[in-house]
């Protein structure tokens, strides 16, 4: 899979494209379900199937313009670049960034000059309730109107009467309701990062952690969880604490620290995929680290012990 970034650095495809657009955030089976029938389309007609999105997500750039609360975020553009390409569903990844500039395309504009000009798009398609251009003016019927270029959506995705989507994900994360995420994902829900140098204070108290660097999003998780983390060493269960870190933190930005049973290596640097399984409690503040200490052996032992439920 081909990844191309800025209007200046397009995909070329001497026979146009099939292409759908969207922030895909998270890559849940709605998704899938769009990128197969892209693949199946592209196939039919003899093109490559190209993905156009957007960093950083529309919402996410309207809510800093405006002083806003971020919205959460499911997946950094690394690990959604991965989890799009693991589908096997792509030929290439358009990802444009999005600023006022670009917010203020008029919709036809829009259509002319990328969807056009830039790919030569003969099929198009997205999700049932796509948007786009200045003013999001643009829709499915404006597209549908376009000559040479056959547009189509896709209906809602249902999980048990549930719609599957971006939104629901994040709530059921939210809610620390990870089966549920999970379903709605159809995989484990994973952040990377690479493992930098923090304050060391696990290793003082006999429990030390990687401090896992992620992107600067808002993330939908908070509290101690089961995990499983893969690197070089391989796929290994531990514990992780994601949040603010109240007791020994003044900060307001969250922090992924994870501590691995049954490992010492050295992994500074090295970057890992952690899997988030179970939720175990909620973050608090506790008292002192005497006090935090006793409860990180208790989350420690019940993570050890944390067996999935039987399908």
């Amino acid at each position: 899979m081909e990844i191309w970034f800025g209007l200046n650095r397009k995909p070329v495809f001497a026979q146009g494209v099939a292409a759908t657009i969207g922030n895909f955030d998270g890559v849940h089976l709605g998704h899938l379900h769009i990128l197969r029938r892209l693949k199946e389309e592209a196939q039919k007609r003899g093109l490559p199937a190209v993905a156009i999105v957007f960093e950083p997500q529309p919402s996410e750039f309207f809510a800093r313009k405006f002083n806003k609360p971020l919205p959460f975020r499911l997946s950094p553009l690394r690990d959604k670049l991965k989890l799009l390409e693991a589908t096997g569903c792509l030929d290439a990844v358009w990802v444009l960034r999005f600023n006022q500039s670009f917010a203020d395309i008029p919709a036809q504009t829009f259509i002319d000059r990328l969807l056009r000009q830039s790919l030569d798009t003969r099929y198009l398609l997205v999700g049932d309730d796509f948007r786009f251009g200045a003013g999001r003016e643009g829709d499915f019927a404006m597209l549908q109107n376009q000559q040479g270029m056959f547009t189509e959506r896709t209906p809602s995705v249902l999980i048990e009467n549930m719609r599957v989507s971006s939104t629901a994900v994040r709530q059921a994360l939210a809610g620390g309701l990870l089966d549920c995420a999970s379903s709605l994902l159809g995989h484990d829900y994973v952040l990377s990062g690479r493992v930098k140098h923090g304050a060391k204070l696990g290793r003082t108290i006999g429990s030390p952690t990687a401090n896992i660097h992620l992107p600067n999003h808002h993330y939908a998780l908070s509290g101690v969880f089961v995990v499983e983390a893969e690197g070089s060493f391989g796929r290994k269960r531990g514990v992780a604490s994601f949040g603010v870190n109240p007791t020994v933190s003044q900060t307001s930005r969250q922090k992924l620290e994870v501590h691995l049973f049954d490992f010492d290596g050295n992994i500074y640097g090295e970057r890992l995929h952690v899997h988030f399984l179970h939720k175990l409690r909620n973050e608090e503040k506790f008292p002192d680290i005497e006090s935090m200490m006793v409860q990180i052996r208790a989350d420690m032992a019940e993570a050890r012990g944390w067996q999935p439920m039987p399908v």
